[in-house]
């Protein structure tokens, strides 16, 4: 039976012709570097599909580089977030301390009389009774405190000691309507009693003649009269005064120079002829 189409050489055959052939060619290209330009015009060829196979492996690299960068951006982000957020509390830490330390040096060093005993003592509570002025502080009989002791902040007088316990101790503030100073004028020495109100910020001069030459913005110091406040520390500042005639005196408001409102760190004083406590005493006592 004939059949249509004619059987070539067989497999083995052609396999045989195949591998001689490409010798054949190696060696030739080998010797007589003869397919050069025919490499370099199928490595043309072939090279776009060779970014083309490529290209996704690339887009994927990329995209996960992009990523990770991400990532690392925001991870560090955050971290600095922290750092800051730290570092802000630890600097509103430090200015507190450096304004309370501010404070405290001021206390030390604004008295008249550098000679006096002083101790620094601290706002313990503030009595709630809306109708009375009074603090505690955390000085007591241990330290030496007693009752009447002239009590300053680190701009003026505070007010006085009324009572006294053993670690602690009540203040009766200049603002108290049962409160009073006796203070000159530091301008020209007028004498005269300032009074509490009844308002933290508000004081009252009583008793003053139309006469009395007292002017707003004057500063009113504690003349040393009654034996409890040292004369020359800062008392008010005036800061109203009205003569109307058909009163007996002069209406002459003034402000207190301590914050009565912001305290935090009080000075007690002690007269001039009070014994110094020893170091030994003194640790005693605070510890």
């Amino acid at each position: 039976m004939n059949t249509i189409f004619a059987r070539g050489p067989s497999l083995l055959s052609r396999l045989i012709l195949a591998s001689v052939l490409s010798v054949t060619l190696m060696v030739l290209d080998h010797k007589l570097d003869s397919f050069s330009s025919a490499r370099v015009f199928l490595n043309s060829l072939v090279s776009p599909l060779q970014y083309m196979a490529n290209m996704p492996g690339e887009m994927l690299s990329e995209a996960s580089k992009a990523l990770t960068t991400r990532q690392q951006l925001l991870d560090e982000n955050a971290r600095l977030t922290q750092a800051n957020i730290l570092m802000s509390e630890q600097l509103q830490r430090l200015n507190m301390l450096k304004k309370e330390n501010d404070k405290l040096r001021r206390l030390l060093g604004s008295p008249v009389r550098q000679d006096v005993r002083k101790v620094v003592a601290e706002l313990m509570a503030v009595d709630n009774n809306p109708y009375s002025h009074q603090i505690v502080i955390n000085k007591g009989a241990l330290q030496g405190v007693y009752e009447g002791q002239p009590v300053l902040d680190d701009k003026g007088v505070v007010g006085q000691v009324m009572q006294v316990g053993s670690t602690n101790s009540r203040v009766l503030l200049i603002a108290d309507v049962t409160h009073g100073v006796p203070v000159q004028v530091m301008r020209n020495g007028v004498r005269a009693v300032v009074s509490g109100s009844g308002q933290i910020h508000s004081l009252i001069l009583n008793h003053v003649p139309h006469s009395t030459d007292i002017r707003e913005g004057d500063l009113l110091v504690s003349s040393g009269l009654g034996e409890v406040f040292p004369e020359g520390y800062p008392v008010a500042r005036v800061k109203q005064v009205i003569r109307d005639e058909s009163r007996p005196f002069a209406h002459i408001e003034a402000q207190p120079v301590a914050e009565l409102d912001r305290l935090k760190y009080l000075l007690l004083l002690w007269p001039a002829d009070a014994p110094e406590r020893s170091t030994d005493e003194e640790e005693a006592a605070n510890g």
